[in-house]
């Protein structure tokens, strides 16, 4: 199933975002939140600010920000010693073969947190959420996150209701 089926049962909600400190306080929100074996997808076009966002999730989840690069190079990074790992994928470079997601599997379906940039090339795979983020004006970007398990539902549900201090 691809992301984005609609006939998928989802939740969205689009917030704006005024600069790279609040794409990563959205990311941190989410890392308090993520649990064992949960698929982030991330879209949106080069330089938008998805390994922003992956650096705020990574200090949701206890780890150091400052070490979080993106993996356009090496394909997936492997952060440990926060509460769970955290496996940053690009899948940029690749054709998403059913081979190359064999290879990816452990990450995707492993102990931790997969948080996979790019996540629209992959056909056939499904996410937890998806974190769509899209250029504004000026410096301002917009993040579509959209829920495809329950939890997360519940947690996009929770930003439409009432706006958090940090954006």
């Amino acid at each position: 199933m691809m992301v984005g089926d609609s006939t998928r049962e989802h939740t969205s909600v689009t917030l704006p975002l005024a600069g790279e400190s609040v794409t990563r306080a959205v990311g941190a929100a989410l890392g308090q939140v993520v649990t064992r074996g949960d698929r982030i997808g991330l879209c949106g076009p080069l330089g938008v600010g998805k390994t922003a966002f992956v650096r705020g999730l990574a200090e949701g989840l206890g780890l150091r920000a400052e070490k979080v690069r993106s993996p356009t190079f090496t394909l997936v990074n492997e952060y440990l010693g926060g509460r769970l790992p955290l496996y940053h994928i690009d899948v940029y470079r690749l054709e998403a073969t059913a081979l190359d997601l064999l290879a990816l599997r452990e990450f995707l379906y492993g102990d931790g947190v997969a948080a996979v940039e790019w996540w629209d090339r992959i056909c056939g795979e499904s996410c937890h959420l998806r974190v769509a983020l899209q250029f504004g004006v000026g410096t301002q970007r917009n993040i579509t996150l959209t829920a495809f398990d329950p939890r997360y539902r519940h947690w996009v549900e929770s930003l439409k209701e009432q706006k958090p201090t940090w954006l």
